[in-house]
């Protein structure tokens, strides 16, 4: 677990947003639940949330924020997923093994609103990577609240792809021209792999007259070879000034002594890196 005392806090929450009808109908439904290991409850219960709170109730939080509140509050939790995020929480913590495969049943029949607020909340599962298989799956989605509830602003994918998975990952999230700022630990799961991937999907954008987002090339610093050099020639060359502040970001990190030298040639990008007015965060 990335997170402690989730339950609780998740508690707290549900103390200060539900009324005190609804607060007591869940934890009692819960007692029976766990109490009877009982699946018929559990899928009744999960689906009649819905008629007690609402998805369009955004929650109000405590002045006290923690680890766990701030990463719901970060993803505009609403009533109805804080509901559902705790009843996972809960029966997973009373009996792991028996109840993690009722609730992979229940995500196989999810609607979208459903599998989002899964993905989205994920991490905060006593035991998350025990789903990896249902992550990796929606990688193959063109459902675009579905794709973004695993790839942006999610830990997930950092923790529990493997290189190949967070490759295809990011490489989908550009081709389905999603926002890269919000991916989580781009630097750290750079590859070589994926440099070369990157690379390629440039080219055959650029054949086709397509642009592409200045920030796809922040994992290519590492991995510079002479087809990457060329590419930041090429960036450097463009009229649009994010590629060329790009290309400059690239080489400024880059080990290669060539891309260095590059760099050289354009003196007021590169003191505009070592002076940190231009970064990764500063490309709109």
């Amino acid at each position: 677990m990335l997170f402690e005392n989730v339950s609780k806090e998740l508690k707290k929450l549900i103390d200060a947003n539900y009324n005190n009808e609804v607060a007591e109908w869940l934890e009692s439904k819960l007692v029976e639940i766990v109490k009877n290991k009982s699946v018929k409850d559990l899928y009744l219960t999960y689906s009649l949330i819905n008629s007690k709170v609402s998805s369009d109730k955004d929650l109000t939080y405590p002045s006290d924020v923690s680890e766990i509140i701030s990463y719901l509050k970060n993803h505009k939790a609403n009533q109805l997923q804080l509901g559902r995020v705790y009843m996972l929480v809960k029966v997973l913590e009373s009996d792991e093994a028996f109840f993690t495969p009722k609730i992979s049943n229940i995500i196989q029949v999810a609607d979208t609103a459903e599998l989002e607020t899964f993905l989205k909340y994920l991490v905060l599962l006593p035991n998350p990577d025990a789903y990896k298989n249902t992550a990796v799956d929606t990688l193959r989605t063109n459902i675009t609240p579905i794709f973004d509830a695993i790839s942006l602003n999610n830990p997930y994918p950092s923790i529990y792809f493997n290189k190949s998975q967070w490759n295809q990952m990011y490489l989908k999230a550009a081709f389905m021209q999603r926002d890269l700022s919000l991916i989580m630990d781009i630097d750290k799961k750079a590859n070589k792999q994926l440099a070369r991937i990157i690379s390629d999907f440039a080219h055959e954008r650029w054949a086709a007259s397509r642009d592409v987002d200045p920030l796809f090339w922040r994992p290519v610093s590492q991995f510079i070879d002479n087809a990457l050099l060329n590419d930041m020639k090429k960036l450097f060359e463009s009229s649009n000034e994010n590629e060329r502040i790009a290309a400059a970001l690239c080489c400024s990190a880059s080990e290669d002594t060539e891309a260095k030298a590059l760099l050289n040639n354009y003196p007021e990008l590169k003191q505009k890196i070592d002076q940190q007015e231009i970064s990764w965060e500063t490309i709109n």
